[in-house]
C-alpha cells in the first residue's frame, strides 16, 4: 500500500493546488437550481486523475465531474475533485479535495484535504488516521444533549425544506447546537479530529463520502445508514449518511427515526 499512499497525497495536494489557483477567479454553471459547477472542478479532477493514472494505469475511477472507468470489482478510486463547489464559487473559503480508494469491496485508504488551511486528513485500514502527520481521534462526548453536530442538505432542499428543517429543529433543541459547512468530507474530517461529535446528511453521493467514512472509522469513530447500518456495496455509500463518534450514535438514530415516523 505504501505506492497508494504515496500517490493519493500527490493526487490530494496536487488537486489542492488547482483550488487555491483558481479561488476567487473563476465563473460557475448551473448542473441544477443549487448544484454548481466551475472550472475548478474540471482542471482539479483532470489533474487528480492524472497523478492517478500515471501510478496505477489499470485501476478504475468513480469521479463526480463525470469521470467513471469502474472495471468490475477491481480497485477503484472515488473522486470528490471540489467537495464545496458553492461554498468556492462565492468565495466562501470552506471546501477540499476528497480521494477514497476501495479494493476487495473495501476502503484500503482515504484522504481529505483543505488547501485553505492546509490540512491532510489521511486514514488507511487498520492503521488509523491522521491530520498532518498527527493521529486523531473522535471526541470522548457521551451524551447527545452535549454534542457539536453538523449537517448539511441536498440539491433539493427547496423542494423538501420543512422536511430536512425538521431533523435540523429536533438535534439544535437536544444537543449544544448544529453547524452547516457545505462540504461533506470536511464535515466528516473534522468529526474524525474531534471538532464535532456527530453528522447526518441526506442524499450524499459515494465520491462525498467514501473517503470520509474510512477516516472516521479509523478516528474510532462509526459511520452508518439511518438503520444503524453499514453501506452494504459502494452504491449506496451517502444515500443516508449517519456518523458520529460511536457514543451518541444511538441516541442521534432514535432522533432521526423518531422524526422520520412522525413525518410519514
Amino acid at each position: 500500500m505504501k505506492k497508494e499512499i504515496t500517490t493519493l497525497k500527490k493526487a490530494l495536494l496536487e488537486g489542492g493546488g488547482i483550488l487555491l489557483k483558481y479561488f476567487g477567479r473563476v465563473a460557475y454553471e448551473l448542473k441544477g437550481r443549487a448544484d454548481l459547477l466551475t472550472e475548478a472542478d474540471l482542471k482539479a479532477q483532470r489533474k487528480v486523475i492524472s497523478v492517478i493514472k500515471s501510478a496505477f494505469p489499470e485501476h478504475g475511477f468513480l469521479a463526480e465531474e463525470g469521470g467513471v472507468t469502474a472495471r468490475g470489482s477491481g480497485p477503484i478510486w472515488i473522486i470528490d475533485p471540489l467537495d464545496g463547489t458553492t461554498n468556492y464559487a462565492h468565495g466562501f473559503p470552506v471546501a477540499a479535495v476528497s480521494i477514497g480508494f476501495m479494493a476487495g469491496g473495501q476502503m484500503q485508504a482515504g484522504g481529505v484535504y483543505d488547501p485553505f488551511r492546509k490540512e491532510l486528513f489521511l486514514a488507511r485500514r487498520g492503521r488509523g488516521a491522521f491530520l498532518n502527520s498527527k493521529r486523531i481521534k473522535v471526541s470522548g462526548v457521551a451524551k447527545l444533549g452535549r454534542a457539536l453536530l453538523v449537517t448539511g442538505f441536498p440539491y433539493d432542499r427547496a423542494e423538501k425544506t420543512g422536511f430536512y428543517c425538521s431533523f435540523f429543529s429536533a438535534f439544535m433543541n437536544i444537543s449544544h447546537d448544529v453547524r452547516r459547512l457545505g462540504a461533506a468530507s470536511l464535515d466528516m474530517a473534522w468529526l474524525a479530529a474531534g471538532r464535532t461529535d456527530g453528522y447526518w446528511e441526506f442524499g450524499l453521493k459515494p465520491w462525498d463520502v467514501a473517503a470520509g467514512r474510512l477516516i472516521v472509522e479509523e478516528a474510532g469513530g462509526r459511520v452508518t445508514d439511518f438503520n444503524g447500518r453499514p453501506w452494504p456495496a459502494l452504491e449506496n455509500y451517502g444515500a443516508r449518511t449517519l456518523a458520529s463518534n460511536g457514543k451518541i450514535h444511538g441516541e442521534m438514530l432514535r432522533v432521526i427515526n423518531f422524526r422520520a415516523q412522525n413525518l410519514t
